[in-house]
């Protein structure tokens, strides 16, 4: 059997924790640079407001409805993370961590407990100890797991936070429950596609002919096919790691020199080794991309990429910077006003399996540099330790104007209790 354990309004409920006050109203959140909606409470969605949605063409709702705003604060979600799967562990020690409020779980089919039973008890202790409300969804496949997961969000009174199927009367009867557009892997363009060949849920989707499934989706919507029919296809370790890794952001001005958009596209690249040695990851192959603001009509617009075969693979924050600086000097031409640039890392491939080249690898000193700098940033904040390419004297940051404290992460901001 898999769990599949996803936190219920994630970044809304890291507010609540701190913000009791804010229960039962409406929050939103938005991206970087407080652009658009990227998480909605249940309050928020009742009133209309609509996921990625622009922040500007909501601010009439978020008015009427007193809608309490906050800008991403991913140290607090990250650690209040860590917190919530970290007891999740204590239960199920085989966990693969799939988003920051997503995490699956492997369980021996030899252990004799009852998972409704178990899975209340997780939920009362995470609730308990982090604050956090969560759903549980047992079933014998990944993909079925998903699906029991939305069932016991969208009904927690009856489900107490907690579903289990676990019998073909229960999987089938879950399967015409769940709309085709909400199983998780059939992207909007399949979607469309199958509603318009009469397919309108989860059960009509295991049901059509293998063949006409492998011609319109390929062999991976045939395994997930097979997987929410009750027959393991998907594996827990299809999950991670990522394919692609990408740092990219708009700039808080428009550049014109070289120099300038060079420290930004260094901060970008280290920003991605970073994230490869998170997840034990190299990478053979960088992209570099430049473009101007596009939505300045009265400017000429320019817009390039350029993608670099890696001589060697790596996640060294030097080398990535460095086969950076390269492919940003094959794309910039002087003469525009810049807006926007992004590095994207591809072809990873885990730590463990690397293939060293003879004549050609990443300098093995790297690796413990890599881990002291990691360590110390950790440790005392976020670019503490940088590259001498990058600018000493700036803070990378974004927009963040309705910024909550970062509570749990840092001593000056922490909650302050009156009594």
């Amino acid at each position: 059997m898999f769990a599949l354990i996803d936190c219920n309004n994630f970044y809304a409920s890291c507010q609540r924790v701190f913000r009791p006050d804010l229960n039962n109203k409406p929050i939103i959140v938005l991206s970087n640079n407080d652009g658009c909606v990227i998480a909605r409470s249940n309050e928020a969605k009742a009133i209309g407001i609509k996921m990625a949605q622009p922040f500007f063409e909501c601010r009439a709702l978020v008015e009427k409805y007193s809608v309490e705003v906050f800008s991403s604060n991913f140290a607090l979600y990250g650690d209040m993370s860590n917190r919530v799967f970290s007891i999740a562990k204590e239960y199920f020690p085989m966990m693969e961590i799939y988003s920051i409020d997503e995490a699956f779980f492997y369980i021996d089919d030899s252990l004799d407990i009852d998972l409704e039973e178990y899975g209340r008890e997780i939920v009362k202790k995470v609730l308990k100890c982090t604050g956090i409300p969560i759903s549980i969804g047992f079933a014998p496949t990944i993909s079925l797991a998903k699906v029991a997961n939305k069932i016991a969000k969208k009904f927690p009174q009856r489900t107490k936070g907690t579903y289990v199927i676990d019998s073909l009367e229960k999987q089938n009867k879950a399967l015409k429950w769940t709309k085709v557009g909400d199983v998780w892997g059939i992207g909007r363009r399949y979607s469309k596609k199958l509603i318009d060949s009469g397919i309108k849920n989860a059960y009509d989707f295991t049901m059509i002919e293998d063949s006409w499934v492998k011609k319109f989706m390929s062999v991976v919507g045939l395994r997930l096919k097979y997987d929410l029919k009750g027959v393991a296809s998907i594996e827990i370790e299809d999950l991670r790691p990522k394919k692609t890794i990408a740092t990219t952001r708009s700039f808080e001005t428009t550049y014109t020199e070289f120099e300038d958009i060079r420290e930004r596209v260094v901060t970008f690249a280290v920003v991605c080794a970073e994230k490869l040695r998170k997840q034990k990851s190299f990478t053979g192959t960088i992209m570099v991309f430049l473009h101007t603001n596009f939505h300045n009509k009265t400017q000429e617009q320019y817009s390039k990429s350029h993608v670099m075969k890696l001589p060697f693979a790596t996640n060294s924050s030097i080398e990535l910077a460095k086969f950076a600086i390269e492919a940003l000097e094959k794309i910039f031409i002087k003469g525009y006003n810049y807006k926007k640039a992004g590095v994207v890392v591809m072809d990873l491939e885990p730590m463990d399996n690397y293939q060293y080249n003879l004549f050609q690898a990443s300098n093995p000193s790297h690796q413990k540099l890599m881990t002291s700098i990691d360590f110390l940033n950790s440790t005392y904040g976020s670019q503490k330790v940088r590259l001498a390419s990058q600018s000493q004297g700036r803070v990378w940051k974004m927009n963040q104007e309705k910024i909550s404290p970062r509570y749990t992460t840092r001593i000056d901001e922490i909650i302050i209790i009156k009594t």
